[in-house]
């Protein structure tokens, strides 16, 4: 019997396993539900999340998987509205209780009547956000060069134009990784090791740059705890 967590997407995988190996739980991290990084909630649809409840059906009916564990981005709905999405998906699915808060596990049974646990987080800090968002309130190095975005913003907004806080956070961040914790020899290369695109290099050789004590982490790490 295993446990599995299913995220949205490449990045998010990284990071989340990342997480686990700082926890020491035994966890798979499992491949991503696939949507455009940069898509607004819609690209998360019921289709997509119903079809990978479904393929874990099936692991379910076979007992290969003991709980199960699904993250995806809060970004600027409430929780109720997130709880809400899910739990259209589970029931499409799934014979199960219906899901009243995250980090607390329900019963589902497969077609054959099989069970396992199913508990839900959505990444958030504040009550918003993505994992952009996360990564930036758990920055552990100075940040000049992502900080002075402040100010380009402002100069925006001056002129009449505007960028959202979504797509402020990813400049933020990948500004961050490049120009404030990237050696001089690394920024040589700095498509393959100082951009999100290589967010795995980054976790792999820089986890230094996040505070992974930071209490912005501390629910994720209770999520992950049920697992534990």
């Amino acid at each position: 019997m295993s446990n599995i967590v299913i995220v949205e997407s490449k990045n998010d995988k990284i990071f989340m396993q990342g997480m686990v190996e700082k926890l020491n739980c035994d966890i798979q991290v499992a491949s991503p539900i696939y949507i455009d990084d940069y898509q607004s909630l819609e690209g998360l649809s019921e289709t997509e999340l119903t079809k990978a409840l479904k393929n874990l059906e099936r692991k379910i009916d076979r007992k290969d998987i003991e709980k199960i564990g699904i993250i995806i981005d809060m970004d600027n709905y409430a929780e109720r509205e997130r709880l809400k999405f899910v739990n259209r998906c589970i029931e499409q699915v799934f014979e199960a209780e219906t899901l009243s808060s995250t980090k607390q596990f329900i019963d589902i049974y497969g077609e054959s009547g099989t069970s396992a646990k199913l508990a839900y987080y959505f990444t958030n800090v504040g009550g918003r956000g993505e994992l952009e968002t996360l990564l930036k309130a758990i920055k552990a190095k100075d940040s000049p060069y992502a900080d002075c975005l402040d100010s380009w913003k402002t100069c925006l907004e001056s002129q009449g134009k505007k960028i959202n806080q979504k797509e402020f956070d990813k400049f933020w961040i990948s500004n961050y990784i490049r120009f404030d914790t990237c050696s001089k020899q690394e920024q040589k290369q700095a498509g393959g090791k100082c951009s999100m695109s290589k967010f795995d290099y980054v976790m792999e050789h820089k986890k230094e740059i996040w505070d992974w004590d930071n209490p912005a982490l501390d629910d994720l790490k209770d999520f992950f705890k049920l697992f534990c």
